[in-house]
């Protein structure tokens, strides 16, 4: 099956776009007629070497067509956020009652109560932490999910895990595997986007494409802690001062001398992806511009978002430009916020980070229900890990990642819903556990692909996402 009659004709190509494919057609057989077949269709699927491109994907009638993925690096404390947990107030300061985990990553005392009180919210009645009220008044919309579990206490191996499904191999992050598989929905626009990650523990193995094309990377914008009113991508104009025209004639000669050098079956995969990120940036050159402008925005979604120059400034034009990335075709936009890491100073820096999230992460949630978005657009909480129950020193607490929360939103997933608990402390996930294999099975099948069916064959092996694990949490669909 032809990736055109998949995903259908390309639209606004302009006159020396068809005259490039009609001279490809007419002088270098059948190989052109394969490049322009590739060059025809969705861009982000261009990749001649997908493993299911006879698959029919997706593999079924997906609930949401797009991921905003809002990740915490560092690891919010499940226990401080949305896990209540009253036993530790009951018991704060005695001995955890049972053995604590082999791997631990520090020492750590008796159990801590959270600074913070709960309370319920919503027709569902869900408890949040004092720490997010603005989230809070969104419960009704959430599922959480209060079974994570992982099998990684170290940062870098969490993340990778959260990440690629691998914490020990170079994998293709979930966005990549995501981008893969459906490609976008803009021609003109990148599949996957990050914005602002972290560049350590792993840097960017986590949001690479590994042995996937390389187009199925993310693109970047910005980076940890820079200034996010400053962010732009990287690379993606000329060095020199180049007319569109001289562009497009820089471009025309790259598929000219590749397409003489072509074996019998066309282009080198790799070869092709990469004349295709060519192309992808100087499209992007017409369109990025007007996205990254988050001025064209009112005062009024401004101050929604917290975009004035205080705390929640640098994230709230994050979540904004978010919300225009997946309103404008991105399937996958990564959203990272740092550094949720309180061995030490729990309530001063966990006070501190929720304040910045809070009230951009409702109001993304809020603009994408008003402007009818959330029905498709899958929203993602989460972190690499959760905390331990038990202090680290008198205000801290250690690495968890036997039990973790997450939350979801939007994309066919239920309102108002609750799945799995951890133990009465929170220290292990204790019913309807949810690995991370299973989470990322989930969040496929909620695309409309099979996690067992998107595969790539690297190496000699068949590889995807979830290895040879994963299970769909059916449960967590409405």
């Amino acid at each position: 099956m032809s990736i055109e009659s998949k995903h259908g004709n390309a639209c606004g190509r302009n006159g020396a776009w068809a005259h490039r494919r009609d001279w490809i057609k007419g002088s270098i057989g059948l190989g052109g007629i394969a490049m322009a077949e590739m060059m025809s269709g969705n861009l982000a699927n261009a990749a001649t070497s997908r493993a299911d491109s006879d698959a029919g994907l997706p593999h079924f009638p997906p609930r949401a067509k797009r991921v905003i993925f809002l990740f915490m690096h560092g690891g919010p404390s499940h226990l401080d956020t949305f896990d209540y947990k009253p036993q530790l107030a009951k018991h704060d300061g005695k001995p955890l009652p049972f053995d604590k985990p082999r791997i631990q990553f520090a020492k750590t005392g008796n159990l801590l109560k959270s600074p913070w009180a709960f309370r319920q919210y919503g027709q569902s009645g869900a408890w949040v932490s004092d720490l997010f009220p603005h989230v809070a008044k969104h419960v009704d919309d959430l599922t959480f999910v209060k079974s994570m579990h992982g099998s990684n206490e170290a940062h870098g191996g969490a993340m990778l895990k959260v990440h690629t499904g691998s914490d020990t191999f170079v994998r293709p992050s979930m966005g990549s595997w995501i981008s893969y598989g459906l490609g976008s929905e803009n021609e003109n626009l990148p599949s996957f986007i990050t914005i602002n990650p972290t560049l350590g523990h792993g840097g960017v193995r986590n949001f690479g494409s590994a042995f996937l094309p390389p187009i199925h990377q993310a693109t970047r914008i910005g980076s940890t802690r820079a200034p996010m009113k400053n962010a732009k991508i990287e690379n993606l104009a000329s060095a020199t001062a180049t007319t569109p025209k001289l562009q497009q004639l820089q471009l025309d000669l790259l598929h000219k001398l590749d397409a003489a050098n072509a074996g019998p079956e066309g282009l080198d995969a790799q070869l092709a992806a990469r004349l295709e990120s060519f192309e992808l940036a100087f499209r992007m050159q017409m369109e990025t511009p007007s996205l990254m402008e988050l001025s064209r925005e009112t005062a009024t979604t401004f101050a929604e978002y917290g975009i004035n120059g205080g705390p929640t400034d640098n994230f709230g034009r994050q979540c904004l430009l978010a919300r225009r990335l997946s309103e404008s075709g991105v399937r996958f936009v990564q959203v990272t916020h740092n550094y949720w890491d309180q061995h030490s100073q729990l309530k001063e820096k966990h006070t501190e980070l929720a304040a910045e999230v809070d009230q951009p992460i409702a109001a993304l949630l809020a603009d994408l229900k008003q402007r009818g978005l959330l029905e498709d657009t899958l929203v993602i909480w989460g972190a690499e890990f959760g905390r331990t129950p038990t202090a680290q020193g008198n205000n801290g607490r250690d690495h968890n990642p036997h039990a973790f929360t997450y939350w979801m939103a939007g994309g066919g997933v239920k309102r108002g819903f609750s799945y799995g608990q951890s133990d009465e402390f929170g220290f292990y996930a204790a019913e309807q556990k949810v690995h991370i294999h299973d989470f990322h099975a989930t969040v496929l099948h909620l695309l409309g692909i099979d996690h067992q069916r998107l595969t790539y064959r690297y190496g000699g092996r068949d590889f995807r996402l979830t290895d040879v694990e994963g299970t769909v949490i059916s449960e967590l669909f409405a």
